[in-house]
């Protein structure tokens, strides 16, 4: 009778044992699955995303001299990038703007974000509603005055991390 029982009490804690310690594993393991599933999930996106700055241009005419394209009285520099991937890009207000000369280039914040100094960048969708594959975004950045003639960098980062660089002259 004795075995009996003491077998009895072993199976128990057997089993109260196996359910802690699956109680304890379960969350962690499924945890760890979702955070994979996350990354998946991001990794996917930022490939399906790509971009590339198609052309660059100050408002300097071909002798150096500030010109006013667009006629709102600021020097600006006129970036167009084209989605060349799959997923629409959204939040852009959130795209890094990466300008400056050569060597010297600093973080350009959005209007939104520039608590009213120079420089700062606005943005347009020139040939859709969104920034959806195929279509141009339209940055501009806006300064205080005039650049100087030179070698200029310039990167675009989306939210997501997609990105390019180009080199302009002005």
């Amino acid at each position: 009778m004795d075995k009996t029982i003491v077998t009895a009490f072993m199976v128990i804690i057997s089993i109260v044992a196996s359910v802690t310690v699956f109680n304890s594993l379960y969350p962690a393991i499924q945890q760890s699955s979702d955070a994979m599933v996350n990354m998946k999930t991001r990794l996917d996106d930022q490939l399906k995303s790509q971009v590339e700055v198609v052309h660059a241009s100050g408002e300097l005419n071909s002798s150096g001299a500030w010109q006013d394209a667009n006629g709102d009285g600021r020097f600006n520099v006129f970036i167009w990038t084209k989605n060349i991937g799959s997923n629409r890009i959204s939040g852009l207000e959130r795209v890094d703007v990466f300008f400056g000369p050569e060597g010297d280039f600093a973080r350009i914040p959005h209007q939104n974000n520039s608590a009213g100094t120079f420089p700062y960048w606005t943005a347009t969708v020139v040939n859709d509603t969104d920034w959806n594959p195929t279509a141009t975004l339209e940055i501009t950045i806006h300064f205080g005055g005039t650049l100087a003639s030179g070698r200029y960098f310039i990167k675009i980062i989306t939210p997501n991390g997609a990105e390019d660089e180009y080199f302009m002259g002005l």
